[in-house]
């Protein structure tokens, strides 16, 4: 069986052009591709129309890989790689399969030996490391922490222990309507003197990235709302 390649699509992490945040070399792919696997069609169809195929989404063709997708699901993708046909695989934002269950179809693609092609795109992960001004040399990314008040502060105080130990800087993610309340839990259990960088809203136009220290955020707050944040720690404390 002769299979074609997996793209990995990066999209912008906000709205506006996506010429702006993605190279003319990824933009150049997308019309060479009609099989898509996206987390949503209709973020998928709208993205793809603003990059250049406005009036030709209906030729195209789509499959959801989302966090209701069994892994036993997967393996149905396969077929769309017959015959020597490429994929394209786009993630809701940033780069595909980085805490986005597209992770499933690379994995499928090494076990049949299909050809994985990772394109350059935002990753809003490293953007708030790179801005961050914490330790770039040892970090660790550890995705979501409990929703729940004490099994959240319990995990902050357990993340902090881990940065102090290693020197490492942790960086982690929420839905974004629990924004708020996380950083108020941050602000509730984390040390003093532990910093903390707000990044929220990368590369769109109301961006915002500040670190401070915990005791300097209790005296100057903010409300990030509803926008995509990440959140990077650095505990810098010799025994905690």
């Amino acid at each position: 069986m002769k299979y074609g390649k997996l793209y990995l699509i990066p999209t912008p992490l906000g709205e506006g052009n996506p010429a702006d945040v993605l190279p003319a070399s990824v933009l150049a792919v997308l019309p060479t591709l009609d099989r898509f696997v996206v987390e949503e069609t209709r973020t998928a169809r709208r993205f793809l129309s603003s990059a250049g195929l406005k009036g030709h989404i209906g030729e195209l063709e789509f499959h959801e890989l989302n966090e209701h997708t069994a892994p036993a699901q997967v393996e149905a993708f396969l077929p769309l790689f017959a015959d020597g046909h490429s994929v394209g695989l786009l993630s809701e934002a940033g780069l595909p399969a980085v805490a986005d269950p597209g992770a499933l179809l690379v994995a499928l693609c090494h076990r049949h030996g299909i050809e994985v092609v990772p394109l350059v795109g935002p990753s809003s992960l490293m953007m708030a490391l790179m801005g961050s001004g914490l330790n770039g040399q040892s970090f660790a990314f550890v995705g979501y922490i409990p929703a729940k008040t004490e099994e959240r502060r319990a995990a902050l105080r357990t993340l902090e222990k881990r940065s102090a130990a290693a020197r490492q800087t942790q960086i982690l993610i929420e839905t974004p309507y629990r924004n708020d309340s996380l950083f108020a839990d941050m602000l509730q259990s984390l040390s003093a003197n532990t910093k903390l960088c707000v990044a929220a809203n990368l590369t769109c136009e109301d961006q915002f990235i500040c670190t401070r220290r915990i005791a300097e955020w209790k005296q100057h707050p903010v409300t990030i709302g509803k926008r995509p944040c990440v959140f990077v720690i650095l505990s810098e404390a010799k025994n905690l």
